[in-house]
């Protein structure tokens, strides 16, 4: 049976993420995507504009139950994620707002194998109806996220500012099956 194996890319709002996870999939590698805009939009279904802003724990238990399905749901072979578990207390710092324990303990059991780190770069950042926040709070959000994961004893690896095709490749050289 092949090993499972769980890399992840975390970085601010608009660093490039949805964009390179969407170019490993053509690549024909299992990716699983970013689920905060699915939150959101069901929510404005619903008539709450901004779930986040609104309520923040229900938006936040929403985004951690559905992270630890993808990471439980991973397939053999490599398993590419656009934001993990750790992202929703990290957030909470951003927030200011407590972490609970509940928070703590996922992301300390639900352990990723890589963790790939997009920088803010503000060439390519834009807001949108899902994506509130300026660039200097993507920014700000961007430095909790790799310090958060850095207290969590990962070992950031910090992909270039570059086109997606020489993200794609880097990322790929530093993945492999074991």
């Amino acid at each position: 049976m092949e090993k499972i194996k769980r890399i992840l890319l975390i970085g601010g709002p608009g660093s490039g993420k949805t964009t390179l996870i969407h170019a490993i999939e053509q690549a024909g590698y299992t990716v699983h995507h970013e689920i905060s805009r699915m939150v959101t939009q069901r929510a404005q279904e619903q008539g709450i504009d901004q779930l986040f802003l609104e309520d923040p724990m229900a938006f936040s238990n929403e985004l951690l139950k559905g992270r630890i399905e993808q990471f439980e749901s991973a397939s053999s072979g490599i398993n590419f994620y656009d934001r993990g578990i750790p992202d929703v207390p990290a957030y909470h710092k951003f927030t200011d707002d407590p972490i609970p324990e509940s928070y703590q303990d996922a992301s300390e059991k639900y352990q990723y194998d890589a963790v790939f780190y997009l920088p803010p770069w503000k060439e390519i950042y834009q807001s949108d109806n899902e994506r509130y926040e300026s660039y200097d709070q993507a920014v700000t959000i961007g430095s909790i996220l790799a310090h958060y994961y850095q207290d969590l004893k990962y070992e950031i690896i910090e992909v270039p500012k570059t086109s997606v095709e020489k993200r794609l490749e880097f990322i790929l050289k530093h993945v492999s099956i074991d």
